[in-house]
């Protein structure tokens, strides 16, 4: 009997059992014989039964996932001597480790010829995408995870987020390891924001660039308020009323941007990418749709989220909804503005073109017709805003929004047009309310 790719020889047990264990679970699965020479000579084992038992004890203490199911260890005679035969299966849960050193080169180990080895990087990464059903949910290389940025999240709303949180959420697995999806939350998140601002309507003036790191919750907040601070606002007046417009919707811009972190496909490692020109905003994102999807299916609001995980835990914080809404209201932002937001949509990466309503060289109109309907919409969610917390008359909403008579009837004229809102007589008020 010889060594080979699925046969191990041991004269007698030692700590490098459980690297052959290890291998053998990576590879083809194989057995192990302990009480025969490098030759295949039997030499038999003394005090079968207490290495049987530090075998088990080994290989349920110090190897992950377990690997107890895979493992058959039993006695046997062999030319009239007992020796052990440690029969080992390939196992579904790859890659196995040891459990001191991690997913890491000196922690998993493969079968090479008659030798088990330590597996290189790129070997690890195709055993962890091969046994995750999506990227979210791999083990993450990384296990020193810290959560300090995420942390201020979940307690800003009174959310826990201690270690039965995290596993509920799928950020810890059944193995007690941190997933992909961890890291991304986690303050060591490999993933970035860029976002770069040129002067003019191409890339050839550049102005400022930042970028963004840390948890995907932390870049979500930085970046969204970055964008804020370039979406200017003009102003036109008509007699004595003015009309404020922001360049770009607000809604359009946190549709796309929660969009771009929770849909791109993170089994890439290239970075969001959000370029701002004279003319328009285009986001870039890695991914193209989930398989299955079209570009219409996205535009009716059909959605599937390439990351469950990640989308539970911004639905949880309330960033975005259970379904998939974030197109339409990106559309719907543009309601009445030409020309609207611009999709185009690779088989690797999605980009959405936000036009300027305020610039001639979007091909916008900066008539004052749309300078009034951006103005009126902007008073419409926070008239609705105001409602939902209770009943208020034309003049308490006046007062509470330091909004002329005129600006306030006329959004209150639409909502009702719209079906949003109703309005009951109390005494010689009206009160306005939201319509259930």
């Amino acid at each position: 009997m010889q060594e080979d790719l699925r046969t191990e020889l041991k004269s007698e047990y030692s700590e490098s059992i459980k690297k052959t264990v290890i291998a053998f679970a990576n590879t083809e699965g194989g057995t192990i014989l302990i009480g025969l020479d490098d030759s295949g000579r039997v030499v038999g084992v003394e005090n079968a039964d207490e290495t049987i038992l530090k075998i088990t004890s080994s290989i349920r203490d110090c190897i992950l996932p377990d690997v107890i199911a895979l493992t058959d260890v039993r006695r046997e005679t062999l030319e009239g001597k007992t020796i052990i035969r440690i029969r080992v299966e390939r196992g579904a849960s790859r890659p196995y480790y040891l459990a001191g050193k991690g997913i890491r080169p000196e922690g998993v180990y493969v079968r090479h010829g008659a030798s088990s080895i330590p597996a290189s990087q790129a070997a690890i990464l195709a055993m962890i995408r091969e046994n995750s059903p999506s990227a979210e949910e791999r083990r993450s290389l990384d296990q020193e995870l810290t959560f300090e940025q995420s942390s201020v999240f979940f307690e800003k709303h009174s959310l826990a987020f201690g270690t039965e949180q995290k596993k509920t959420l799928g950020l810890i697995n059944r193995d007690n390891a941190y997933t992909v999806a961890a890291q991304l939350l986690s303050d060591q998140c490999p993933f970035s924001i860029k976002i770069a601002r040129f002067s003019g309507t191409d890339k050839i003036e550049f102005q400022d660039r930042r970028e963004f790191s840390g948890s995907l919750l932390a870049q979500a907040y930085e970046a969204g308020s970055y964008l804020a601070l370039l979406n200017h606002r003009s102003s036109r007046f008509e007699g004595l009323e003015r009309f404020d417009c922001y360049d770009y919707p607000p809604e359009a811009i946190r549709e796309t941007l929660l969009n771009c972190i929770v849909h791109r496909d993170y089994s890439f490692s290239g970075p969001i990418l959000i370029s701002v020109y004279d003319n328009r905003m285009e986001f870039v994102s890695i991914g193209g749709l989930v398989g299955g999807l079209t570009k219409a299916d996205m535009l009716l609001g059909v959605s599937q989220l390439r990351n469950p995980i990640l989308g539970n835990v911004f639905y949880r914080l309330g960033l975005i909804e259970a379904y998939g809404t974030g197109t339409r209201k990106i559309l719907s932002a543009y309601a009445g503005s030409r020309p609207g937001p611009q999709f185009d949509i690779s088989d690797n990466a999605v980009r959405v073109t936000l036009p300027n309503r305020n610039s001639q060289a979007a091909g916008g109109t900066a008539s004052l017709a749309d300078f009034s309907a951006g103005w009126v919409a902007e008073t419409e969610k926070r008239i609705l805003a105001q409602l939902g917390r209770q009943p208020l008359s034309r003049n308490a909403l006046q007062e509470k929004l330091g909004l002329s008579q005129t600006a306030i009837l006329n959004a209150l004229r639409s909502l009702r047009q719209k079906g949003s809102i109703t309005q009951t007589r109390q005494g010689r008020s009206i009160l306005y309310s939201l319509k259930r």
